[in-house]
């Protein structure tokens, strides 16, 4: 699977944290970003990158220089990968470095994944018990149903044999019962979120994805009634009724935050995978408002395309 990298100009940050903004305000931004992005003609913007391999990452000043052109704020990094579902390209844009970073609670959409890849091979639904622990974890972000949950697939060895059947190359389960210091890559969760959401025929003939349709549409579903207060992120640049799952943490031996997010949106009338990861923030808020800065901008440069 190919990918492209690309760096972006600095984009238009709105004043203070908008976790939901929609609407005009992010039609404007978007318009504005869309606009600086165009004007500015630079190489890599102005003409898509070459592809590169799988997993492949930015070289030079460019990719290091990433975060401050967002925005980014001390130690703060990130990295933003998007996808369009609807474009002749079968490969993601990836803005930035594609490191690896925390995925915090992101992960737990692939341990729903896994979990369901078990029970496919067991020809057994899932019971009432997982299915509850199942809506807790995604819709509400529960600590415990994950918990439950990433025992159940036999913590990351089993997170390991579901990722190498879902396509995902650079992702290395935490330690432990300690799920959310999986770490993973921006275009990892790209492979991912395809596996939920891309439709498109398999590579190779007479090859079916490994999650069955039943499974796909119920992670769908779930990714797509995500609390309210917990539906910031990706968001910021769709159109309403984004699917999504967000990750925060606080990290006890800097006192920064990682926060991620990942997900399906529309905007224009396209449908796109999104994933932004970053750490370092000095708080959450920040490192929301990070988030929803870069998704805006990369989504914009992308569409731009």
């Amino acid at each position: 699977m190919a990918y492209r990298t690309r760096t972006l100009p600095h984009p238009r940050t709105p004043r203070g944290n908008r976790p939901r903004a929609r609407g005009a305000a992010v039609g404007g931004l978007l318009a504005a970003t869309a606009s600086a992005l165009l004007a500015a003609g630079t190489p890599g913007l102005a003409q898509p990158a070459a592809a590169a391999p799988a997993g492949a990452t930015a070289s030079g000043s460019t990719a290091a220089a990433f975060p401050a052109s967002v925005g980014a704020k001390g130690k703060a990094r990130v990295t933003a990968a998007v996808f369009d579902l609807d474009g002749p390209v079968r490969g993601p844009a990836v803005y930035g470095t594609d490191a690896p970073y925390d995925t915090a609670s992101i992960i737990k959409v692939d341990i729903l994944a896994s979990v369901l890849l078990k029970a496919q091979d067991s020809r057994h639904a899932l019971t009432a018990k997982e299915r509850a622990q199942a809506e807790a974890m995604i819709e509400h972000s529960d600590n415990a149903a994950a918990n439950a949950l990433w025992r159940r697939i036999g913590l990351a060895p089993g997170l390991k044999a579901a990722n190498k059947r879902l396509g995902l190359t650079a992702t290395q389960g935490g330690p432990g019962a300690k799920w959310g210091l999986t770490r993973t890559t921006a275009s990892d969760q790209i492979r991912l979120l395809r596996a939920v959401f891309d439709t498109a025929p398999a590579p190779k003939p007479g090859s079916a994805p490994a999650l069955s349709d039943a499974s796909r549409a119920y992670i769908r579903t779930l990714m797509g009634r995500v609390a309210t207060e917990q539906s910031w992120g990706v968001s910021a640049a769709a159109d309403p009724g984004a699917a999504l799952k967000n990750g925060w943490l606080q990290r006890d031996t800097t006192g920064l935050w990682d926060v991620n997010s990942v997900g399906r949106i529309t905007t224009g009338g396209h449908h796109y995978l999104v994933a932004v990861l970053s750490d370092g923030s000095t708080s959450m808020k920040d490192g929301v408002a990070l988030v929803e800065r870069v998704a805006r901008a990369a989504v914009s440069a992308t569409t731009a395309h």
